[in-house]
């Protein structure tokens, strides 16, 4: 029987997920699940529902991912975030010197946002180049500058440290012991079939992220490390439980990744490894959001009240009916308000 916090979420969602909207919402208290569930379709053509278990395109979530493989790793002793990026990826050129690990990760390397198309077929060593000879929008550490490709930078730097392909350390290092079973770039068969379909803002579908140019073992360079892992609500409760205790990241490691670093350039919103820190009133909430031109997600935990929220819909905007990304903050801080305030 459904617990009286879990039934109040319900109400929630049904008084406040977009009509006709389709995704998955999961969320959690005390390291326990509270409520997972789906909405809509994960596919409209075939009428397959959408579930907990349905799996989706998650976007730059993946950040957080790339953050705590690099915290993996400093815990190891196998680098540093204070190391400059030349000892690793070595040729730098001399105004990219000062770039280090925790500039990439703190979005304050003075790289460019982007370097191209998602689905560009780049491979690891060409975007590394790319990167290197890119002309710097700021001088490294002096500017918060959100950069995907400071992020596919990380997963290089988690190839060369690791000697383990990006994808295969994610699996062996966090999802494993996580227990996350459906996420990664690589998925096995019946997972595969479980993959939403994205639409676009007239409902036409653009097929799955597999349908768009990829490599064998995941997504091209301008994407990979910075986006596009696919992921189920039921995992990123498993994400979320992991967290909450140190089976993957010891506490010194979980803190630096929820330390506010740097300012976002808004009073109240900061950048760590990998999350923003939302400062309010009922402290800090760490969250990520992520997204494409069809699929719009949001994770965010409020670490004093030890509550969870992650959603995603296949469909971010409906012409005429919805925009996931304009209802987000709303829908998102009403979650974890009830599940924080119910008993």
């Amino acid at each position: 029987m459904a617990s009286g916090r879990a039934r109040a979420v319900a109400r929630y969602l049904d008084a406040n997920w977009p009509t006709g909207a389709s995704g998955a919402i999961a969320t959690a208290r005390d390291g326990e699940p509270v409520g997972c569930q789906g909405r809509g379709k994960a596919n409209v053509e075939t009428g397959a529902d959408a579930g907990c278990d349905t799996v989706f395109d998650i976007g730059s979530i993946t950040k957080s991912f790339t953050a705590a493989a690099i915290l993996k790793l400093e815990t190891t002793g196998a680098l540093r975030v204070t190391d400059p990026i030349g000892t690793i990826l070595r040729a730098v050129p001399a105004d990219k010197r000062g770039i280090t690990v925790h500039h990439l990760l703190t979005h304050t390397s003075g790289l460019p946002e982007g370097l191209g198309d998602d689905y560009e077929p780049v491979r690891r060593d060409a975007m590394i180049a790319r990167a290197l000879a890119a002309p710097l929008d700021a001088v490294p550490g002096r500017t918060y500058a959100y950069s995907n490709v400071g992020y596919s930078l990380l997963a290089a730097i988690i190839e060369k440290v690791s000697g383990t392909g990006y994808g295969d350390y994610l699996t062996r290092n966090l999802f494993t012991p996580a227990g996350m079973t459906r996420t990664g770039y690589r998925l096995a068969d019946p997972c595969r079939d479980d993959i939403a379909v994205e639409y676009d803002s007239d409902g036409r579908s653009q097929g799955t992220p597999l349908d768009h140019p990829w490599a064998a073992d995941g997504p091209f360079w301008n994407l990979r490390g910075n986006g596009g892992l696919l992921s189920t609500a039921r995992d990123m409760l498993r994400w979320y439980r992991a967290l909450e205790g140190e089976s993957v990241l010891p506490a010194a490691a979980k803190a630096k990744m929820f330390t506010p670093h740097v300012s976002e350039g808004v009073p109240t919103q900061f950048y760590g490894y990998g999350w923003t820190i939302v400062t309010t009133p009922s402290g800090p909430i760490v969250t990520h959001n992520g997204g494409n031109d069809w699929s719009y997600a949001r994770v965010a935990i409020r670490p004093a009240d030890h509550v969870m929220v992650f959603w995603v819909g296949n469909q971010a905007v409906r012409d005429g009916m919805w925009n996931l990304e304009d209802l987000d903050h709303t829908f998102t801080l009403g979650l974890l308000t009830l599940l924080a305030s119910h008993p």
